[in-house]
Formats: C-alpha cells, structure tokens, sequence
C-alpha cells in the first residue's frame, strides 16, 4: 500500500479452480536481499510484524504456530525447507489440508516472491484467504521497510481489496 494512495495495492492473486478446489497464486518482486525476505518469513518476531505472532520450529516437519489478535492459533506442518528458496507449509482450513508455499528467487534488485496456496475449498475460507493473503502480503512489505503492520491495518486493507476478489462460483 501506498502512503500517498492507501487504496493502491500491487496486483491481485491469480486464481484457478479445478475439481471443487481453488488455487490462488501471488507474485512479488522486492528491492531487498533474499536474506532478509526469507527472515521476514522464518522468523517470529519478523513473522509478527506482518503475518501474526509466531512460534517457529523451523525444520522440515516441524511446526509454525500462528495466534492472532481474534483468539484463533492454528499449527501449521512445515513439508518443504530450502533456506533463502522456499518454504511451505500445511495448514488445515475447512476439515481439509491446503498446502501454503513461498519461493524465492534472486533477482538484481532483490527477489521475486511467488506464494501459493493450494487445496482450498470453494464453498469454505477460500474467498476471504484470497483477500487475507493479498493484505498480509502489503504487510510484509511494511515489514520490510522495518515497520509492524497492526491487525486493524490489515482488516482494513482486507475490506479495501474486496471488490478484487468477487465471490467464487463452483
């Protein structure tokens, strides 16, 4: 988000959907060493600033424990570890196991960031985890720049992203 337009947002996730399932995809370039984009997606304190508080196990296997503002916490399963190249989680979202993956790839000015959530269910979180994403991912960019995104702030951008995101047929 733009200080000078907070209503300027970078591009919308680009969704498919096959067989009753969504996919959303999300493409990000970033003027920031590898290192500290993949620091913004490991570490708990950097986790906090833009994602939600964090409680990180970081192996393959191991757990992230996410708990936010509204009460919910969620554990997620880590299943891909490649340092400063991707990490993916499972994160079970409507009695089903979606798959969450970030890959990094460095670049002149930085890295290029492509998250992709998989396995969503159409009829369940999916409309508002497109949206959730796209507002967490305006957060990391705060985040890089050294800032906390408050959860208000992230609701907010939600609400704003909404016509980007019309609700799914299937």
């Amino acid at each position: 988000m733009n200080a000078q337009n907070p209503h300027s947002f970078a591009a919308p996730g680009e969704v498919t959907v096959s067989g009753g399932r969504m996919q959303v995809v999300f493409h990000r370039s970033y003027a920031r060493p590898i290192a500290k984009v993949w620091s913004a997606l490991t570490t708990p304190e950097r986790l906090e600033d833009w994602f939600g508080a964090a409680r990180v196990d970081l192996r393959q296997g191991g757990t992230i424990q996410f708990t936010y503002p509204n009460g919910y916490s969620v554990d997620m399963k880590i299943f891909r570890l490649e340092p400063e190249r991707a990490l993916g989680w499972t994160w079970h979202l409507d009695g089903v196991d979606t798959q969450v993956l970030f890959e990094l790839t460095p670049t002149d000015r930085g890295c290029d960031l492509t998250l992709t959530h998989s396995g969503l269910d159409l009829h369940g979180a999916a409309s508002g985890v497109r949206m959730g994403w796209h507002a967490h991912l305006e957060g990391l960019v705060d985040a890089l720049d050294g800032r906390a995104t408050p959860w208000s702030v992230k609701t907010e951008r939600e609400k704003a992203l909404a016509p980007l995101y019309p609700k799914l047929a299937g």
